[in-house]
């Protein structure tokens, strides 16, 4: 297996365990709120592979991971920072929009990601990554649109496009740090923007939810974000912020095939649209990454 098609394994497979969480956390928010919800996830994830890490060392399996030094504490900061703001502005965006526009504009991120990646940190995307993030662009709107006269552009709608912007800065963020050790960044990144969640939750007068419910919330936290997180990060170091984003854009999709197994949530007509489609563009991405020996 090449390095680019293990790293796509990788993009996949974070995709797979990020989907996992939309149905479960769907379940979950019935017992906890919202902010707390967040809060508990980021920290499972972020203790979970810290644990994950000191086995990993006395094993001697992580031994070869590159650590965080000094000059990597700009783009570290920026991440923690940057996954504190985002869902707060999503938070605010759910409250003054439509969820089926919210779910729209949350694609905006894998945009946002391949903008800043190309204008900001220069990396080069080629032609066939550009026609598959249009791609699936296009196939995650059509799985989230609800009909017309659901999308419309206001407050909320700027919130959430804010949201995505964000997250689309820390992936490339991240991406500047992804070739040192990926258990210290998401045992990091998990633990300061959980953290920070958890102070904005008390905050805004959210309670803790009772504690069997925070024992799932954190388990869920570690597959769903700590290990998704860690897979995403390993992925970057071969594919770059912008192939990456485009493969883990699969995640809405694939959290609507969880969402029909766990839920019984029966799907439309643009179901099976946006299945086409999305197969199309991981047909071109795959070509692309072998194409160009990654």
């Amino acid at each position: 297996m090449t390095k680019g098609l293990k790293a796509t394994v990788f993009a996949v497979l974070a995709a797979a365990l990020y989907a996992i969480n939309v149905p479960l956390s769907k379940l979950l928010l019935e017992h906890a709120a919202p902010t707390m919800m967040a809060a508990f996830l980021y920290l499972g994830a972020g203790i979970g592979l810290f644990i994950l890490g000191r086995i990993q060392k006395a094993s001697g399996r992580g031994a070869s991971a590159e650590p965080l030094t000094k000059a990597d504490l700009p783009y570290t900061v920026g991440m923690v920072v940057l996954d504190i703001i985002a869902p707060i502005l999503l938070m605010l965006g759910i409250e003054r929009t439509s969820s089926a526009n919210v779910s729209l504009l949350n694609n905006f991120e894998i945009v946002a990601t391949s903008l800043i990646a190309l204008f900001i940190f220069k990396e080069v995307i080629s032609k066939r990554t550009r026609l598959a993030i249009v791609l699936v662009t296009a196939a995650s709107a059509i799985l989230s649109f609800e009909g017309a006269g659901s999308f419309e552009f206001n407050t909320g709608s700027l919130l959430v496009l804010g949201a995505a912007t964000c997250w689309g800065l820390e992936n490339n963020c991240t991406k500047m740090i992804s070739g040192k050790s990926s258990v210290q960044i998401v045992t990091i990144k998990g633990c300061f923007s959980g953290l920070g969640s958890l102070v904005v939750a008390f905050a805004v007068g959210e309670s803790l939810p009772a504690t069997k419910y925070i024992a799932f919330i954190l388990l869920l936290g570690f597959v769903a974000y700590g290990l998704s997180i860690n897979f995403y990060i390993m992925a970057q170091k071969d594919l770059g912020a912008a192939k990456t984003s485009a493969y883990y854009s699969v995640a809405p999709f694939l959290g609507v095939g969880f969402s029909m197994a766990l839920l019984g949530e029966a799907p439309g007509a643009q179901f099976y649209i946006a299945l086409a489609i999305m197969a199309l563009s991981t047909v071109i991405m795959v070509k692309d990454t072998l194409s160009t020996g990654e």
